[in-house]
């Protein structure tokens, strides 16, 4: 893959490490302004479902020796280490009356990394089947969403629902990415967006809010089981419009804001401390007016520059990129 290219996907996970932050930043708040409510879902209907779109492309060397060793190391160690941390912070910040360690409940953000984990070992046997794994992968998101215990208990839920886009991810090629830079594509990019956003405020129904998490059956988010399934699979057609229409319209080359595409893991691990803290002060429950959310905004993006710098990696570096003695 050529610099260029690499600095496309580096552009691309800085914009989307951007939204996680915002999008985060706005949950206690995203009902207060109809247009940020809308904000809100219309980030959360494509945000991650990109991100994961994105691991799953660069997943495509499972086959190397000490491929399962490493993903283990790379994924269940840190999610350990910020399981207790987000632990010991939730209980002295008063967000929890008691203090616990629950390893099979992953901390907010920390499903990831377990869903992550079993996207890079449920491809080995997915990728046997070629394309046709798509399908396959796609009925078993809808499936999921059946089953009554499925919800946060290690991250089943999103594992299942959201892995079609990590196979879709895998299957795609340099090729299909260079299309989405067509101009006839790009021209159409935007007023799509603009449409899906326009369309959470005055079209879809409040609850798509919720049912963009997918971290629940369909029972639970009060769903009918045919109604449920074909929910889901719309969600899923949307979804996969919005992230390549937002795709296309991300610089390829160089810029400013590159080097941070490539530590977007230290902002996503650690950006929770940050955002939760912030939740507890008088002055976030003070905003209310429309221009103080840019001020969020730009509090989001320092937030990324601060997480994403050499000194917060260096101090930080040795919990979240995990190196263990030998090989």
């Amino acid at each position: 893959m050529s610099k260029m290219r690499d600095s496309y996907f580096d552009n691309v996970k800085f914009f989307l490490i951007l939204l996680v932050v915002f999008g985060h930043s706005l949950t206690n708040l995203k009902s207060e302004i109809q247009a940020i409510s809308s904000l809100y879902t219309f980030i959360f209907l494509f945000h991650m479902p990109a991100f994961i779109l994105i691991s799953g492309y660069f997943s495509k060397h499972f086959q190397r020796p000490g491929y399962v060793k490493k993903i283990i190391k790379k994924l269940a160690i840190p999610y350990i280490i910020f399981q207790i941390a987000y632990s010991a912070f939730f209980y002295i910040a008063g967000y929890e009356p008691n203090f616990s360690i629950p390893l099979t409940t992953p901390h907010w953000t920390l499903w990831f990394l377990v869903s992550m984990l079993c996207w890079k070992m449920m491809i080995i046997p997915f990728s046997r089947m070629g394309i046709l794994g798509l399908p396959a992968a796609i009925a078993v998101g809808i499936a999921a969403g059946y089953v009554d215990f499925i919800g946060t208990l290690f991250s089943l839920s999103r594992t299942l629902v959201f892995f079609p886009f990590f196979y879709l991810g895998y299957l795609l090629r340099k090729e299909h990415f260079a299309v989405l830079r067509r101009v006839r594509v790009r021209i159409f990019a935007l007023p799509f967006l603009v449409a899906i956003y326009s369309s959470c405020t005055f079209v879809f129904p409040e609850s798509l809010q919720t049912w963009v998490l997918h971290n629940a059956s369909y029972h639970a988010l009060h769903l009918s089981n045919g109604t449920g399934g074909l929910i889901r699979l719309g969600i899923y057609t949307l979804t996969a419009a919005t992230i390549f229409s937002f795709m296309s319209l991300i610089p390829k080359g160089r810029r400013s804001f590159t080097d941070l595409g490539r530590n977007t893991l230290y902002i996503y691990l650690l950006h929770g401390f940050f955002i939760k803290t912030i939740v507890l002060f008088p002055v976030y429950e003070s905003i209310r007016k429309l221009y103080q959310y840019s001020f969020l905004l730009a509090a989001s993006i320092a937030l990324c520059y601060l997480l994403a710098s050499r000194p917060v990696r260096r101090f930080t570096g040795p919990i979240i990129e995990v190196k263990l003695p030998g090989r």
